[in-house]
């Protein structure tokens, strides 16, 4: 049996969470993790209160772990705050990318693409967070960084709706999505902060109302339909 470090279960928690193979709201078993990481008790503690630092997962005293929830009022913040993060973001990243920073947004979304066009919604969420957080990353501001990190586990679970298509006009809003990443890395490498801007909430539009009826509170999912109207909050 593979022995994982607390750095390797870690990555794996996290990405187990954001492909949503561990279900918002999950109660965790600690001694069913400590078998299937081959851990002891300490170190996976460890691990999971960094989780909860992250917003990952929620541990109490009496309850032990569980995956963070998306329940109405999780996800009522989430879509008033995430296109003020992200345009904001997109701004920034105009102004202090560096060369190294394009080079990788530009690998990430080859990634994207490959992912968005295949069958595998969760490969596709998780490549799509990793071009948002490369994002994140130049925009050099340590305060919306942390935003960021934590609107990305919620849209990282939600955004699976969007890359799985139930019809073709469905399919061409993935492909749409592919375009606009191409030409949000075209407006980064111009410096062309107001272009940025606009694109990424293009982009959050795109996606918006369909991540919408993604709302998966403890225990039932539901649809919210009021959230539409929050994009004019920024």
């Amino acid at each position: 049996m593979k022995h994982f470090t607390k750095t390797d279960c870690l990555d794996d928690l996290r990405r187990r969470i954001l492909s949503t193979d561990l279900k918002p709201g999950l109660d965790l078993d600690e001694a069913g993790l400590s078998g299937y990481y081959n851990m002891s008790r300490t170190p996976l503690r460890e691990v999971l209160q960094r989780l909860q630092g992250e917003g990952y997962v929620v541990v109490s005293e009496n309850r032990g772990a569980k995956v963070a929830s998306m329940d109405i009022d999780v996800l009522r913040t989430f879509f008033q705050t995430a296109p003020m993060v992200y345009a904001n973001i997109s701004r920034l990243a105009c102004e202090h990318r560096t060369s190294a920073q394009l080079d990788a947004l530009k690998q990430a979304q080859i990634g994207f693409a490959k992912a968005a066009k295949s069958s595998d919604a969760a490969e596709a969420a998780l490549a799509n967070h990793t071009f948002h957080a490369i994002i994140g990353d130049m925009a050099s501001n340590t305060y919306l960084l942390a935003s960021l990190a934590r609107l990305q586990i919620d849209h990282t679970r939600m955004s699976q709706t969007f890359y799985r298509p139930a019809a073709p006009a469905e399919t061409m809003l993935v492909l749409k999505a592919i375009e606009q990443h191409d030409a949000m890395i075209a407006a980064i490498e111009a410096g062309e902060g107001a272009l940025a801007i606009d694109l990424t909430l293009q982009h959050w539009d795109l996606s918006r109302d369909r991540m919408a009826r993604y709302v998966r509170p403890d225990p039932l999912p539901v649809d919210v339909i009021s959230l539409k109207d929050h994009r004019n909050a920024i």
